[in-house]
């Protein structure tokens, strides 16, 4: 791979790290560093985040990092990210090298990368990855938490059933017992009116705090909802189930209306973690 430059600095977050770290001091919260346990996770964790701009999923996004930092440090983060280009084929992982970010780099490790595609069934590919931002833009919050944190960026297109339980059944299989976060990077329903995207999105959630692979993808064809890493959930949800993350937890969820104030067609953002039941207090 070499080198992956950032696509979104000075657009969907700022490009100047001093103020960069502001922007996510305000959307962990605003009331200080935020605490990291300094120990390692004790086995793997799961989110799913979004991936706008930080004005409008910022607060959002730092709901599940927030949660992601007060159960220890990874060893290593795999994010799972929407396809926005359609480069690559169904699945793609990055090649080995390195991300740079306006925090620092971070590493794609050679055997990290090549285990989780082999598990995937899926090539490693670094076309999809040059201007797609759902991956890049959960980066600066892991470097802001963590510092250095080894990275396997995945995109995912639109996945049936049977391929997304395959695939994520053997990522699940892969990361048992390991300190491993896995992170799925989608937005919900796009430019519908406030309340029918809090339905549709309603409709779409209850399943995946299931992790409900057939329901969630029957809902998102009957209700119609446009969520945009729709493959993504779906692998990540039959990679959570394998991996025995079965306390599932909706932290935040708004929609782009309360920062605009438009509320004729607005984008739905959710933060939903994923822990082993043994660990849920």
């Amino acid at each position: 791979m070499g080198r992956r430059w950032p696509c979104a600095a000075g657009t969907f977050y700022p490009a100047d790290p001093r103020r960069l770290r502001d922007e996510i001091e305000a959307a962990l919260g605003g009331n200080g560093p935020v605490a990291v346990r300094p120990e390692p996770l004790p086995g793997p964790v799961g989110a799913i985040l979004p991936h706008a701009g930080y004005r409008y999923s910022g607060a959002v996004a730092g709901a599940g990092f927030r949660a992601l930092a007060a159960l220890g440090r990874p060893e290593a983060v795999i994010i799972l990210g929407t396809n926005h280009t359609g480069l690559g084929g169904p699945i793609t992982v990055g090649e080995p090298g390195t991300w740079e970010t306006p925090l620092g780099e971070v590493p794609v490790p050679a055997d990290l990368s090549r285990d989780v595609a082999h598990a995937l069934t899926a090539d490693q590919d670094d076309a999809p990855f040059g201007d797609e931002h759902s991956v890049e833009v959960q980066l600066p919050f892991l470097g802001h938490l963590f510092g250095t944190v080894p990275l396997v960026p995945v995109v995912v297109q639109h996945l049936g059933q049977a391929a997304a339980v395959a695939a994520g059944s053997a990522l699940g299989s892969l990361l048992t017992d390991r300190p491993v976060a896995l992170l799925a990077s989608s937005d919900f329903t796009h430019y519908e009116p406030d309340p029918v995207a809090r339905e549709k999105d309603r409709r779409a959630l209850a399943p995946i705090l299931n992790l409900d692979v057939a329901g969630f993808l029957a809902a998102v064809a009957r209700y119609r909802v446009s969520i945009c890493g729709v493959g993504a959930i779906a692998l990540f949800l039959a990679a959570a189930r394998d991996a025995r993350l079965l306390g599932a937890e909706l932290l935040a969820y708004r929609t782009s209306g309360e920062v605009a104030g438009h509320l004729d067609q607005v984008v739905g953002y959710a933060a939903v973690l994923f822990r082993r039941v043994d660990d849920v207090a």
